[in-house]
């Protein structure tokens, strides 16, 4: 049987590279998704993220959305399908 890769690692390490976020969660919720367009055999598709990082201070949800993506691109590249995204800056 193949060995998963492990996409929420990967996910986790790029996000904190690139934003230092003082919180992180990652989900992964592929098996949600199963028979859904996206979906694969063995998950690793469909993953939420909830994010506080002081990098995200004034720029827009669009903005902070498209910093994400651009980071994780790889990811969407080599088969993450869908990331329910929550972002923001820490309260002051």
């Amino acid at each position: 049987m193949p060995q998963p890769s492990d996409r929420k690692a990967r996910i986790e390490e790029a996000l904190t590279e690139a934003f230092q976020p003082a919180a992180l969660k990652i989900t992964d919720d592929s098996a949600k998704h199963e028979g859904h367009a996206g979906a694969a055999p063995g998950g690793e598709t469909h993953y939420s993220v909830e994010i506080i990082a002081e990098a995200f201070a004034g720029l827009s949800r669009v903005q902070v959305q498209r910093a994400v993506m651009m980071v994780l691109q790889k990811e969407f590249d080599t088969g993450l399908h869908a990331l329910a995204l929550k972002a923001s800056a820490p309260a002051n």
